[in-house]
């Protein structure tokens, strides 16, 4: 028996149906107890200040509501471990990462078909997950501007003085992530001069929001962010994400590298999965490479951020107190991974000034 107390959870749906089920499903892990449910924020808001919740679930849609402007107000004036229940749509996929961008910790996707039977394959992952997010970080949503403020004072300078220092073509990043990501990949990409060294990235999404994710990503950045095609040369200025549902790795050819789209099974129950990028990356680029794990979920990454550093690549994790999990990031700092571990502020500038040094 664990000593430690269930964690309460909230769920928040228009469905009566999807509300039972989740319920349901919940209350059958010994680790979480559901103290209620609420089918509209103005319910939720007021169970909120009377059952004190240590993690909301809260349905993306709800045709009554706009549950973006309900977490907004949440995460400004009660700021709480939100996981976001989102279907696997296009304007699905947009809206949870506009929920991620206020504050949402991360997201299961329902099933578009038969509900009960598909949120019933999802329930290991659904309590995994809210769980996890009962231990997360989270800030009250006035953060996000003032970083954004430092960014913009930064940005500028480091995009113009960049372009004489660096020869990129022989350098690559690559990175990984998982809950969390998709805003700390943000923080770091807005910070990169148009001319970066080019990157590669691995984020845990589901197939259909990796479109949605990439063109985000691409708006916030100097850099051309995009999803990468197989067998395209990898160009410094430019970052490659997985198509969705599959690995992204590095394949060498003769002075460059492309990208190879793999449609080979999840590793670490992941497709995409960091490992596989990483992998990839210490064998074909080695000591050029330079590795970073950000906020994320268990332990994918891990191994291969290990192996580049014993290929050579200088390496470095997101600091426990700036991610919202310090799973992934502190798998690979546990196994000796990491050369350095960083708060989120600073990554780009430590991986932009790595790529300087030869």
């Amino acid at each position: 028996m664990s000593l430690q107390a269930p964690c309460r959870v909230l769920v928040v749906d228009d469905s009566a149906l999807v509300r039972q089920i989740l319920s349901d499903l919940l209350a059958r892990d010994p680790g979480i107890e559901v103290v209620g449910t609420a089918s509209d924020p103005i319910i939720a808001r007021e169970k909120i200040k009377r059952l004190n919740p240590d993690v909301l679930t809260l349905d993306v849609e709800m045709p009554r509501m706009d549950g973006l402007a309900f977490l907004e107000n949440l995460m400004r004036l009660h700021p709480l471990p939100v996981v976001m229940v989102s279907s696997l749509t296009e304007r699905g996929a947009d809206t949870t990462l506009q929920a991620l961008a206020l504050g949402a910790v991360d997201f299961v996707a329902k099933p578009k078909l038969d509900v009960a039977r598909g949120l019933e394959s999802y329930a290991a992952e659904i309590c995994a997950k809210v769980k996890m997010a009962a231990r997360s970080r989270v800030r009250a949503l006035a953060v996000p501007a003032q970083a954004k403020r430092t960014l913009d004072t930064i940005a500028p300078a480091a995009a113009g003085a960049s372009s004489l220092k660096f020869r990129t073509t022989d350098r690559l990043i690559a990175i990984g992530a998982s809950a969390g990501g998709t805003e700390a990949l943000r923080v770091v990409l807005e910070m990169m001069p148009a001319d970066a060294p080019a990157i590669v990235l691995t984020q845990h999404l589901p197939a259909s929001f990796s479109t949605a994710f990439a063109e985000r990503l691409d708006r916030h950045s100097a850099m051309s962010v995009r999803e990468a095609s197989d067998g395209e040369a990898i160009l410094p200025g430019h970052a490659y994400l997985p198509a969705g549902g599959r690995h992204l790795r590095i394949i060498r050819d003769g002075a460059r590298w492309r990208c190879r789209i793999d449609d080979g099974p999840p590793v670490n129950l992941h497709k995409p999965a960091v490992d596989v990028l990483f992998r990839s990356v210490a064998q074909n680029a080695g000591a050029n490479a330079i590795g970073a794990i950000l906020t994320g979920m268990g332990d994918d990454g891990a191994r291969g951020l290990l192996e580049m550093k014993q290929a050579g690549a200088r390496t470095l994790v997101q600091d426990e107190a700036t991610s919202v999990v310090w799973g992934m990031p502190g798998a690979a700092f546990k196994l000796g991974a990491a050369d350095e571990v960083v708060p989120l502020e600073q990554v780009a500038a430590r991986l932009l000034a790595w790529a300087q040094q030869g």
